[in-house]
């Protein structure tokens, strides 16, 4: 079984510091949830390397290519395992990533919604493995999104 920290040390990945939200903005709900064996993971935006939220914002298919969107999921993978790694400590504690669900915001007739949460989809598995890291998915384009963000991306795994 992979280690998921060296495999991001060996990819050359930086996580995040966990999200920290915009001066005045309170939230009544945790990014991350434990319940006994199961975690699952409220929806996410890009984290700064800082913690802080990092975009983009806007339209795929009108403000952001389907390039930077794909990019951007594979940044909010990476903000998620940041906020993951502050509530259970080692990442190798993930037994199996369950199912994960992205919201694209996206612009009138952009279909291709699939392709962009193949950003978030990919680094995880790359991460973790086919093994633990496959997953039950959906993809869905929306007109909008909380603070204008491009993409949010939840999910639901097992931890030991």
């Amino acid at each position: 079984m992979p280690n998921p920290e060296q495999t991001l040390h060996e990819l050359g990945l930086l996580l995040p510091e966990s999200i920290k939200l915009p001066p005045g903005l309170t939230l009544p709900f945790d990014f991350i949830n434990i319940r006994g064996n199961r975690v699952l993971i409220s929806g996410h935006p890009r984290q700064a390397i800082d913690g802080t939220f990092d975009g983009p914002y806007g339209q795929v298919g009108k403000d952001l290519t389907m390039k930077e969107a794909q990019d951007a999921a594979g940044g909010i993978a990476l903000s998620v395992l940041s906020n993951l790694k502050s509530k259970i400590g080692d990442l190798s504690r993930i037994t199996g990533w369950v199912r994960v669900f992205g919201m694209v915001n996206s612009a009138p007739g952009f279909d291709e919604q699939h392709l962009v949460i193949n950003g978030f989809s990919d680094l995880i598995i790359k991460i973790f493995g086919s093994e633990i890291g496959r997953h039950a998915r959906s993809a869905i384009g929306v007109s909008g999104l909380p603070m204008n963000f491009a993409l949010e991306i939840e999910g639901e795994l097992m931890i030991d």
